[in-house]
Parts: structure tokens; sequence; C-alpha cells
């Protein structure tokens, strides 16, 4: 007789025990299409520019006395006001390009001008990999252009030795007035915004201070300014342009802030300290070491800006004297340089060339358009404002929106979906 077998269940083997279902195909298996478009930060960031130079416009137009005047008898005359207010956005744009593109030593310009806003902003943006908010990017930057200063005065070295010892003086300096708050953060919690804030008035303080001092005075004068830095201290540059090796130097510290990030282990930790800080102490990860070399790290950086304003030529080739206002504003312009490159080394070296033309063109929009020399600072806030609220720049151009994600392969289903 032949053996009877009871029906085989679904899902079942063929002694009836139940199997378990087929595997789901692993999520990296299944990809997705149409999540982002491409190079949308890239279209955002350029739309974001577009934009604060259109408000530009607009901002110059209804500031003009004479351009606002035209717009009395507009439905009248409307070509009066619209050929009015060509003129003045033209001629306003167009010296702005001439000061910072138009011939080579105006290019030359917008790289010295640019050089220290990309070390600064390199400092800034690294410390926001790893979460922190280094706004003392202005003090370390200060710390740098005192120490640099000092030994480009003080000693007298051959010429590649002296250059090198007064940057290695400046990065140190500002690496450990970086690292303080750092140590700050991570033994005792304090939190960097404040910190870094109080110092950037304590540098400020001391570097006024400093300049009373027969150490730090030129002999013979009373007023806060230092000796001559030696020629043998001072950047190495093109002759008749501003073009200095400090921009080199600029762009090998976004390379190296570049293979720090993406092919070095530390690198690893701070992005993961600045992703997720308690899920990278669980990994083993200590973020309280993390923090104070990331801190120590942004200062080096902030530190070296201080360097290139102290060590920079000026217009006439002439090294600068150490006074207080050396640095101007660096460290602060640093935070929006770093946010427009979106704390990328690349980003950062773009931002400091389009913050340094602004820079180098705006005397030019003053002399030949007649346009106040803060319009470029609005430019500078606007362009930041609206890097940072992309929710807005997709609301104005909608197809930079984030597109919601369509699997290509079939998706499962029930409990396991």
């Amino acid at each position: 007789m032949s053996e009877t077998r009871p029906p085989e269940r679904p899902g079942a083997g063929p002694s009836g025990v139940p199997t378990a279902p087929p595997p789901a195909r692993s999520a990296d298996r299944t990809r997705s299409r149409g999540r982002r478009i491409p190079w949308v930060d890239v279209i955002t960031t350029v739309a974001a520019i577009i934009l604060a130079f259109l408000v530009g416009a607009f901002l110059m137009i209804v500031s003009d006395t004479d351009v606002r005047s035209t717009f009395a008898y507009f439905f009248a005359r409307p070509s009066d006001a619209l050929a009015a207010s060509w003129d003045k956005v033209s001629s306003a744009y167009g010296a702005l390009m001439t000061g910072s593109l138009g011939s080579w030593q105006a290019i030359t310009e917008t790289t010295a001008q640019a050089a220290p806003l990309i070390c600064a902003g390199l400092g800034v943006g690294l410390a926001f990999r790893a979460g922190l908010f280094n706004i003392g990017a202005q003090g370390q930057a200060i710390w740098g252009a005192i120490l640099a200063a000092y030994v480009g005065f003080t000693l007298h070295l051959p010429p590649v030795l002296h250059l090198l010892v007064a940057i290695l003086a400046g990065v140190v300096g500002g690496g450990i007035w970086g690292g303080i708050v750092g140590w700050l953060k991570a033994r005792t919690g304090a939190h960097e915004v404040i910190v870094t804030i109080m110092m950037n008035y304590i540098a400020a303080g001391l570097l006024a201070f400093f300049l009373t001092t027969t150490a730090f005075q030129r002999p013979g004068r009373t007023d806060p300014i230092s000796p001559i830095i030696d020629w043998n201290a001072t950047f190495p540059r093109l002759a008749g342009s501003q073009l200095h090796i400090g921009f080199v130097v600029a762009l090998v510290a976004a390379a190296a802030v570049w293979w720090i990030l993406d092919r070095s282990t530390i690198g690893f930790a701070i992005k993961a300290v600045g992703a997720n800080p308690n899920a990278a102490a669980t990994a083993g990860m200590s973020v309280g070491t993390t923090t104070i070399i990331t801190m120590t790290l942004a200062g080096a950086l902030a530190g070296l800006a201080g360097v290139q304003a102290a060590l920079g030529p000026s217009a006439s080739g002439v090294p600068v004297p150490l006074s207080a206002g050396i640095v101007g504003s660096i460290g602060f312009d640093a935070i929006t340089v770093a946010l427009l490159g979106r704390s990328k080394p690349l980003g950062t070296v773009l931002a400091g060339l389009l913050f340094g033309a602004l820079h180098a063109g705006g005397l030019a929009m003053q002399s030949i358009a007649q346009t106040p020399l803060t319009l470029t600072t609005v430019l500078q806030a606007l362009i930041v404002l609206f890097v940072a609220a992309p929710a807005l720049i997709t609301k104005i151009i909608p197809f930079v929106r984030t597109r919601k994600v369509r699997p290509v392969g079939p998706t499962t289903e029930g409990g396991l979906a």
C-alpha cells in the first residue's frame, strides 16, 4: 500500500513543518531614484547668490535719491525710471566685477583678500563637522597674528627659515587658544559659544595691551604700532601683483583638511561625534579627546588666517606692521564663509574667493559707481541668509525641491515592510 501523506500547507515543508519565509530583499539592493536632484546643493547656493544680488539691486534703487525721484512720474514716462535703475545697478555691479576680476591686478587682489578668509573658514567649518560652533576664530586669528608678527620683527633669520618659524609660531598660538576652548568644553562642559566669545575679547584686549609695551611698540613712537616686520618673514609675492605665497598656503590647508576628514581616523571620529556623540561614545570613541583635538586644529587654521594678515604684503608691497585692527573682521567673516561653503574644504575655498571678490570689488563700487561700501556687507549677509534658508529657496524655485523616494525594485509587504 502506498503511504498517504497529509496535504502540504502553504509555507510548510514536505513533513508539514513550517518553513521560514523567503528572505526579503536587503535594503542595500533596493535602489532609489529621484531622492534629490543632482547637484542640488550647488543649485541652491547659486540661486542664493543670484537672489542676494537681486535684492541688492533693489536696495540700490530705493536708496538712491536720483533714481527714486524718477518713479514719481513712472506712469507718465516709465522709460526714465527703468533706464535710471538699470544705469545704477549695472554701473555698481560692473564696478564690482572690474574691481575683483577686471584685470590681473584685480584678480590677485581677490586672492589676497580670500586667503585669510579661506584659512579661518576652514577652522570654523572643521568645528562645525564635530558639532561645535567656533565663534572664536577672531581671537585665534589675533593670536596667530601676534606671534607671527613678533617672530617677524624680533628674530633675524635666513629668508626661508624666518618665514617658516613665523608661520609655525602663529599656527601654534591659534591652536593653543582654540585648544583651551576644547579642553574647557570636554572637562567642564562649558559651552563653546560663550567661551569663544569671551576669549575673543581677551585676545583683543591683550593685543591692545601688548602694543603699549616696549616689546611690541616701535622705538620712537608712542602710538600702538609694532616695529616693521623683516622682509625675510613676509610672504613672497609676484612682482606688480598681490598674489603671494599665502594664497598657496591656504589651498594647501584646504587639501590637508580634506585629507583629515576623508582619509584619516581622527577625521572619521570628528564626523562621528558631530553626527551623534552618544553613538560615537558607545562605539568606543572618546568624545572629549575628539573635541579637544578638533578645537585645536580649528584654532590652528584660524591662527593661520592671522598669519596671513600679519605676514601678507600690503598693496604697495611693504610689510604690514602689527596694530590693533590688523585682523579686521576675518574671524567673524569666516563664519559666513563656512556656512556658504557648507563646512566642506572645496566649498570653503570657493566661498572664500567669492567673499574675497566682494571685498576687493567693494572699493571700486564706492569710487566708480558712488555706491556705499557697506553694500558689499549687505550682499554677504543676504547670501548667507538665503543659503541658510533652503526652504525659502525651494518656495521661490520649486524645481530645487527634494523629491520623494520612488523605489525601483519590488517592495516588501506586510510586517517585513
